[in-house]
């Protein structure tokens, strides 16, 4: 299962999804982000999948993309942070119909810090804008052709204590008025070819397709 499985009834409608990603993480005056970024099919099959793994540390694009995106998460953890260090770079991890490539960014927080300042700083995740992040914004607001409303925010909770863990909404369903709503996306760099963004799509939105499916036969 992803990380985050989760269930929010809100009466006249409902988010619920199996995200993979963080938006944010705080616990015990530490903050970290999970850049993922890259992404390869699986295929079923665990030697050729793990054959596929290889291939995807390696390919010059899904790297181009994770360096900008884990240099985005740096950069947004030190608005509060200090001591920002990379534990894990570019780690390869199997989800059910997808590999993706997977770093941990952290950095210490100061005294009495503020939690929801620290999630603002970061939101919304480079993985859903893009880096420059403000520039990136501005042209998702320009080209994209509908608003992504729920899609890439965020969803989790804030602790007494200070500590936080939010989700990023993607591999998520919104249900309204008897409509399930769903979406994918791909992130786009210098060395990206169009075909290959849309079958990126496509495979992050198989679980939800099969979970469609499933969900008919219960």
């Amino acid at each position: 299962p992803s990380p985050y499985l989760f269930y929010f009834d809100y009466g006249n409608f409902r988010i619920f999804g199996s995200s993979p990603e963080a938006e944010i993480e705080i616990k015990e005056g530490k903050a970290y982000i999970h850049p993922i970024a890259g992404t390869f099919k699986r295929t079923g099959d665990d030697k050729y999948d793990r054959q596929l793994a290889e291939q995807l540390a390696q390919d010059r694009k899904e790297n181009a993309e994770h360096v900008m995106l884990v240099d985005l998460a740096r950069n947004d953890l030190s608005r509060n942070a200090s001591n920002v260090t990379v534990e894990t770079y570019r780690e390869i991890q199997y989800y059910s119909h997808v590999l993706h490539m997977v770093s941990v960014v952290s950095g210490v927080l100061p005294e009495g810090y503020n939690p929801v300042k620290v999630l603002a700083d970061s939101f919304p995740a480079g993985t859903l804008s893009g880096a420059p992040k403000y520039k990136a914004m501005e042209l998702i607001d320009q080209y994209e052709g509908s608003r992504r409303g729920y899609y890439g925010g965020c969803i989790g909770y804030f602790g007494f204590n200070g500590d936080c863990n939010h989700a990023i909404m993607i591999r998520s369903f919104l249900s309204k008025n008897n409509t399930l709503f769903y979406q994918a996306g791909a992130g786009v760099v210098q060395q990206s070819r169009e075909e290959s963004e849309l079958a990126e799509v496509n495979n992050k939105l198989a679980a939800l397709k099969q979970a469609l499916i499933l969900a008919e036969k219960i």
